[in-house]
């Protein structure tokens, strides 16, 4: 059998159980997950900020190896390294086909058809797979577009933090904002995405950095990771810090914490023509407010979804990176933990103590 972590309620704490894991249909991949990070993301639906059908196996940033691969799959096959991505491509619709396979237009077939058996069964009950993974397992069975194939060298528990939220901070740096040499940034966040906007932000070539944050232990970590600057929300107004810092304001910002108010100060912040990134999962219903004469300075605010990436080159390119030293990997990484300490790790990170903490399997 297949141990998971399963929500039963949103919102809800998860509960570790037996499960099966039903065997790989024509072009699905079933994977011993070796490793998942604990992304904040998965906490919006444990608080209920976000819904998803009930009993659901929740995760989707993890690292392991193919152990069975389905008729029709070429891809991969038993015994490869691969790391997993929410942003499954059909590779048909007009996202896809114009280079922008992360807003893919047709997520439902990256699924089963309906009527089919599912992929996840508590007994007779189906489960529902969060975002078409369901990390939280020790077993996946996910569509062969949902995965990319790594070098065997590369670790699997640093891979794992390469599956969301590196590629979510260094994409929303790289792709969406398209951050230049020279430029000033400012990073509302200091999380495991926002430490990794930052690292972009510093891979880009920013000239200035200034990493936002309510706890100090993160902003130290953002200056490890490239920051330049750091302002503590706690003690002090970041707009006005840092349009004091900047002489008027920064080229790019970015929201890596799904906050109303980060996201508005993240536009606050900018200088004329600058642009806005939220990266953070605001809560369903709640609505930004921007000063309407500000865009006649063409400011802009924009969206991010997992980096705009395309994660089957940019994957390879991240590992790559790391191993020349120049992504920081290990820094992130605060702790392993097992799947049955799922919930105290949450609870750590919902106290800020921790940049990301990555069950091991």
């Amino acid at each position: 059998m297949t141990r998971a972590a399963i929500l039963y309620s949103c919102p809800g704490g998860l509960t570790v159980e037996d499960i099966e894991v039903d065997t790989p249909g024509p072009r699905e991949v079933l994977i011993q997950t070796v490793a998942a990070g604990l992304c904040h993301s998965d906490l919006h639906f444990m608080e209920g900020k976000y819904t998803i059908g009930c009993p659901a196996v929740l995760g989707h940033e993890s690292a392991g190896v193919v152990t069975a691969v389905g008729s029709e799959v070429s891809y991969v096959r038993p015994g490869d390294h691969v790391i997993t991505c929410v942003s499954a491509f059909c590779g048909e619709c007009e996202d896809c086909l114009s280079g922008n396979p992360a807003r893919c237009q047709n997520p439902a077939t990256h699924g089963r058809p309906a009527g089919a058996r599912a992929r996840l069964r508590l007994g007779d009950v189906p489960l529902t797979q969060f975002a078409g993974l369901g990390s939280y397992s020790s077993d996946l069975l996910v569509h062969e577009r949902a995965l990319v194939k790594i070098d065997e060298n590369m670790p699997l528990d640093r891979a794992a933090l390469i599956g969301c939220g590196v590629t979510t901070g260094l994409g929303a740096v790289f792709n969406t904002a398209q951050v230049p040499p020279g430029a000033t940034v400012a990073v509302f966040g200091c999380g495991g995405i926002g430490l990794n906007v930052v690292q972009g932000a510093r891979l880009s070539g920013a000239s200035r950095i200034i990493a936002v944050d309510r706890v100090d232990a993160k902003l130290k970590l953002a200056r490890q990771l490239g920051a330049t600057d750091t302002v503590n929300a706690a003690q002090a107004d970041p707009v006005a810090e840092i349009i004091g810092l900047t002489d008027g304001g920064v080229h790019y910002s970015f929201e890596a914490i799904g906050l109303k108010v980060a996201a508005e100060q993240a536009f606050g912040v900018l200088r004329r023509g600058g642009t806005a990134t939220v990266i953070g999962m605001i809560p369903v219903g709640q609505v930004l407010e921007i000063p309407g004469a500000a865009l006649l300075a063409e400011k802009k605010l924009q969206g991010s979804i997992m980096g705009s990436n395309r994660f089957r080159t940019d994957m390879p390119f991240f590992i790559e990176l790391y191993r020349q030293g120049r992504l920081k990997l290990d820094e992130l990484l605060a702790e392993h933990i097992g799947l049955d300490d799922i919930n105290d790790g949450y609870a750590r990170m919902k106290k800020g103590e921790i940049a990301r903490s990555v069950i091991m399997f």
